[in-house]
């Protein structure tokens, strides 16, 4: 597995489709979804990421904000994930999590900073 295939398995494990940012399908048909980012480096060079896990057309934070604690009760410790040539380490980023307002009411999304380091060429 390589390093975006490992970061597009870790936010695909939380039971809802989870794309890369750059490429939600237009014609997206689920409400509930994460969108995350991939960027890489190599050996000893922690990257901050970040991803949102949006709820459209509701007004409740109940489910998005169970996701949030899923993908937290996830990086309760260093979640490992072996690469090709390698591991992918990730941890909570600071702050982990932050509610983020849209402008008609009708959208929740939740703002989450991940920190990967990836131990690999």
């Amino acid at each position: 597995m390589n390093k975006a295939q490992a970061l597009h398995s870790f936010w695909n494990s939380f039971g809802i489709p989870a794309y890369d940012i750059s490429t939600i399908p237009e014609d997206l048909e689920s409400d509930f979804y994460i969108a995350y980012e991939i960027t890489t480096d190599s050996l000893d060079k922690p990257v901050p990421l970040s991803a949102s896990i949006w709820k459209r057309h509701t007004t409740k934070w109940d489910e998005v904000s169970q996701k949030a604690e899923d993908v937290s009760d996830a990086l309760v410790q260093v979640k490992t994930i072996p690469l090709d040539t390698g591991f992918l380490y990730i941890t909570r980023g600071q702050p982990f999590a932050q509610r983020v307002a849209d402008e008609d009411g009708s959208t929740r999304r939740i703002y989450i900073n991940i920190m990967a380091e990836f131990l690999a060429p």
